[in-house]
């Protein structure tokens, strides 16, 4: 009891957890030394990476964790850090103040002392549960999707442009008019994929939402496919803007061979509202379970190679190895890589995801002692 009343809430980020044993937590507030907590029952559900506020006493020669957890998300976590430290800055500030006002001179030290980031803490506990009830609540009464985008930053939004075909309009004749566009990449007599042969030649617009990529094998960027089928010609795309671009592109070359489209266009709020609401049977791939492990991790080890070279919002829209130059670049990418590392952890345990080892980023960009 003597422990818990002196004890504060802090923030505490979680890592090198033993199931059933222990984990370490790192104070995000105060800094140090991450310190080992004996704690069986949150250890199996805690991830790695995991931002947490919670009360760490000292009982014997063990560190625990006394009371209730709360579980923060990173940019749950980041407004309360940047609230305490306002506060803190305020307080020292409104202190100044006061003892000018008063006409008496106060020590400094005696300040520094009362203002120490564990007193800030105390008089700070209920900030934790406000932010967190807050966020709470706002996802649960007002869900939303996070801005989801493609590389060029257009909102997703899955168009359909599909062309009837004339009487004259054989397969043939379709696939010959094709061949004069280069961008175009023949899977099939009746399908094309349309790809940016050289993805760093456009400028993409920046964008803080979520990046929907499709690529090719050999890391080409698909802005999108061709398809004939059912007596029309289909192209497929991420948004009303390649929609455009895509007409632009085969219209004049194809001419009189096809009429005047229909078009379909359809946000992701709008898909997921007409997906039945009952669970449907997952199509089987084919494939064994460790050919489609082999065949999703051979996928991400090309996505994450190709993003290193990438501008990534999170680290100032630089890319990975131009960030790693700098020490405050690097102090980005440790944060960016645990989040990423906290993503796939997320996933159910022996599952390709959850198990997808992301640690030969961390030797790749030289940052592997921030990894702590």
């Amino acid at each position: 009891m003597a422990a818990l009343r002196s004890s504060v809430m802090s923030l505490y980020e979680v890592s090198d957890i033993v199931r059933d044993a222990s984990f370490l937590a790192r104070d995000l507030l105060r800094g140090g030394e991450a310190a080992r907590v004996s704690e069986r029952l949150a250890t199996r559900s805690l991830k790695a990476w995991d931002r947490i506020a919670a009360r760490m006493i000292r009982v014997g020669t063990k560190t625990e964790m006394a009371g209730g957890v709360l579980l923060f998300d990173y940019d749950t976590s980041e407004i309360v850090l940047n609230s305490l430290r306002r506060a803190e800055k305020k307080a020292r500030r409104n202190a100044g103040e006061l003892s000018r006002q008063l006409g008496r001179d106060i020590d400094p030290a005696l300040i520094a002392a009362a203002l120490t980031d564990t007193e800030v803490l105390r008089a700070s506990a209920f900030l934790f549960t406000n932010v967190w009830l807050d966020d709470l609540l706002t996802r649960t009464l007002h869900p939303a999707l996070p801005r989801m985008c493609n590389t060029d930053g257009d909102e997703l939004t899955f168009t359909t442009v599909s062309y009837p075909l004339q009487p004259e309009a054989t397969a043939d004749a379709i696939g010959l008019a094709l061949t004069t566009i280069s961008a175009l990449q023949p899977e099939s007599q009746t399908f094309w994929n349309w790809f940016e042969p050289q993805p760093n030649a456009r400028k993409k617009r920046r964008t803080n939402g979520q990046t929907f990529v499709t690529s090719l094998g050999d890391g080409s960027l698909v802005l999108g496919t061709l398809e004939l089928k059912n007596g029309r010609l289909v192209l497929e795309v991420n948004s009303q803007q390649r929609a455009a671009q895509g007409r632009a592109l085969i219209e004049p070359v194809l001419g009189q061979l096809i009429g005047e489209p229909l078009t379909e266009a359809r946000t992701v709020t709008q898909l997921m509202a007409s997906r039945p609401a009952s669970r449907s049977t997952a199509l089987s791939s084919g494939l064994s379970a460790d050919e489609e492990r082999a065949l999703l991790h051979a996928t991400l080890d090309r996505h994450y190679r190709n993003l290193l070279n990438e501008p990534v919002p999170m680290l100032g829209n630089t890319s990975p190895l131009v960030a790693a130059k700098t020490a405050k670049g690097r102090e980005r990418l440790a944060v960016w890589h645990k989040l990423l590392e906290n993503g796939a952890a997320r996933y159910a345990s022996g599952t390709p995801m959850s198990d997808y080892d992301l640690s030969w980023m961390w030797e790749k960009l030289g940052v592997t002692e921030l990894r702590r």
